[in-house]
């Protein structure tokens, strides 16, 4: 049986999926499998992943005819996935040796739904440690409890799917799959609907993952219109937490969060497109009308002043009949 599925989307990586496959040859174990999912590359990739398929112990290619984003790679990985446990990693990033099999032993230890981890940012020649937001290690919860409270930066703001190993049964029951087609957070609606219907977590201090950031690739560095999947991501959080049995006590963390979020491009509209910037203007302005309002008007008197003058201000702009619909 295979005891663990490593997820791997690439897309136009050339550069930097030989690291990442020599850290995959690094934690090779007979029980482990690696699902190697191109996203319809156009660069050296698909040549690299051909190759690491003959070399790789558990290595499966897959390959996509049409580029569908990194939510639909993850998507394809977990419906080929076979084993027990379930975690994903970047084409552009890599991870220690013996990392995988440490985190088994740690799910298996704690017996839990999904075990969250800390992780190493790599930019350049600088690292650091970013810490999951959670102050208990090694100690099994409901993942629902940690969702709150809302004006503080909780397990739901850290969002990164790879930090983390999780038990097949949440796949079996439909809790990680991705919205299909999302070319940016779209991990946000994962990891929202992750605690809100897994039964148990835990946090451990395993440190082996290296998130490169930086990516002349990466969408985090491109203005284009693909960064504004983040209205679609989050109107889908709001939308799931408002059918949760406990909406009144989780949607103002879900609104408080959306906002910050719209706050922050805003913050950074000037890398965006001309064009892009004044779509970014108008789907804020319709997500802000879209918001339960009453929640909306608490959140933003408990902002800080320049973020909430700015969201009150695109509150207030006229949004085309079309638009204001989610």
């Amino acid at each position: 049986m295979v005891k663990l599925s490593v997820i791997v989307p690439f897309y136009n990586v050339q550069q930097y999926a030989p690291e990442t496959l020599r850290s995959l040859m690094a934690n090779a174990r007979s029980d482990f499998e690696f699902l190697l999912v191109d996203d319809c590359s156009r660069d050296g990739t698909p040549a690299l992943l051909e190759r690491a398929a003959e070399q790789l112990p558990g290595a499966v290619h897959l390959r996509h005819e049409q580029n569908g984003g990194l939510a639909t790679a993850r998507n394809t990985g977990l419906d080929a996935a076979r084993g027990e446990y379930l975690t994903f990693l970047d084409g552009d990033d890599w991870v220690a040796p013996g990392y995988y099999s440490r985190l088994v032993a740690a799910m298996e230890q704690l017996g839990c739904d999904f075990v969250r981890t800390d992780h190493v940012q790599f930019t350049g020649r600088g690292r650091t440690i970013h810490r999951v937001p959670h102050g208990l290690r090694d100690v099994v919860m409901p993942p629902r409890e940690v969702i709150l409270p809302a004006h503080r930066s909780t397990s739901v703001d850290y969002a990164f799917a790879w930090a983390g190993i999780y038990h097949r049964r949440l796949l079996d029951k439909g809790v990680l799959h991705f919205m299909d087609g999302l070319r940016t957070a779209e991990d946000r609606p994962w990891i929202w609907k992750l605690h809100r219907e897994a039964e148990s977590f835990a946090v451990t201090g395993e440190l082996g993952v290296f998130y490169r950031r930086g990516v002349a690739t990466s969408l985090t560095q491109i203005g284009d219109v693909r960064q504004l999947d983040f209205i679609r991501a989050f109107d889908r959080v709001l939308a799931d937490t408002a059918e949760d049995p406990e909406a009144g006590r989780f949607l103002p963390k879900a609104v408080r969060t959306y906002c910050a979020i719209i706050a922050h491009h805003l913050g950074t509209i000037d890398k965006f497109e001309p064009q892009v910037a004044k779509r970014l203007r108008t789907l804020a302005a319709a997500a802000l009308k879209r918001m339960p309002q009453d929640l909306l008007a608490d959140v933003l008197d408990s902002m800080d002043h320049e973020r909430s003058t700015q969201l009150r201000r695109l509150r207030r702009r006229p949004v085309p009949a079309g638009e204001a619909a989610a």
